[in-house]
């Protein structure tokens, strides 16, 4: 590694350089065949637990409801970003591959920002879809249509591609003025966008973008919640609370497996605080792969209807003599 970076240092220059550096878990580098097994076994574990999830809501008409499309939608934003962050993870893992070429690198970026901005947005939209549902349940459905739903829909996409699009071309024609090290095992924006020189043509639309999801999206999941409390405070016995607030309960611990890790990421950053670069490039692993592989079961657990349609499918089928 210590060659690499090296390399690096020499070659920083006023553009982009053919290749970015990634970071491992620091003691790994000597054996990092090893670590490939969990992390393999993560991914499938992940990729089998939002498969059911997108099967079973596919396959049985009685979950084509708004709540459950969204679900669906999480469990395909949950996928795309474990898959997107797997060849650079799986590279470091069995060959200790550091070195990654510049497109490579945008496009990874591109895809996990999209998939993360998706998966923000849809935590999002599910937020408003329990607001409505508790706090006016006798309009929900008349609220929440099937147009409703699409227009939704397109505003997801708008966000994860339109405004996501331009992101690797302006940082390609970006200058560079630092060693092009990355300091996580991945390609992410801010990582990318802090090696260029100051007064990049790109900065602000960068950091507009990153702030007009990941910014206002928890302020808008926590105003949400705060009108369901208001709503959950004023039923009057404690078994209706109860079963309300039960309603949200996986989607509200989804919420704070995505959000927790990447806030105090942001917070270790801005505040220089001194963390251990290993507990760092642990929490970030945490941030990404944990939702994908934890989301499927909350879900599983909490929700009785994924539950038992599940079951039902699993369920041997009885063939009666004739």
């Amino acid at each position: 590694m210590s060659t690499f970076l090296t390399h690096s240092t020499l070659n920083a220059s006023t553009s982009m350089a053919p290749t970015f550096l990634l970071v491992g878990l620091p003691g790994l580098s000597a054996v990092p065949s090893w670590w490939a097994v969990p992390l393999i076994t993560v991914y499938l574990l992940s990729a089998l637990g939002n498969g059911a999830i997108l099967w079973i809501i596919a396959l049985e008409p009685t979950l084509h409801r708004p709540m459950y499309f969204f679900l669906f939608l999480l469990s395909v934003s949950d996928v795309g970003l474990s898959t997107a962050l797997m060849p650079t993870l799986l590279g470091l893992a069995f060959a200790n591959t550091h070195a990654v070429s510049a497109s490579a690198c945008l496009l990874q970026m591109f895809f996990v920002h999209v998939f993360s901005v998706m998966e923000s947005s849809v935590l999002l939209a599910m937020a408003l879809d329990r607001a409505l549902a508790i706090c006016f349940p006798l309009h929900y459905p008349t609220l929440l249509t099937n147009g409703v739903i699409s227009k939704i829909c397109v505003a997801i996409a708008f966000r994860c591609l339109g405004l996501h699009l331009p992101l690797p071309f302006l940082l390609a024609h970006m200058p560079y003025c630092r060693p092009q090290v990355l300091t996580h095992s991945y390609c992410l924006h801010p990582d990318i966008a802090r090696l260029a020189c100051p007064g990049g043509g790109g900065a602000v639309y960068s950091l507009f973008v990153v702030l007009s999801a990941m910014g206002l999206d928890p302020l808008l999941i926590l105003f949400s919640y705060g009108l369901i409390g208001r709503v959950l405070q004023g039923l009057g016995s404690s078994e209706n609370r109860w079963k309300a607030g039960q309603t949200c309960a996986a989607h509200f611990s989804a919420v704070l497996l995505f959000y927790v890790p990447m806030v105090l990421l942001a917070l270790i950053d801005h505040l220089r605080m001194p963390i251990p670069q290993p507990a760092r490039t642990l929490l970030s692993y945490v941030h990404f792969l944990l939702p994908p592989l934890i989301n499927p079961i909350l879900y599983s657990v909490k929700m009785k209807e994924i539950r038992e349609r599940i079951h039902k499918r699993l369920k041997p089928r009885k063939v009666g003599c004739a």
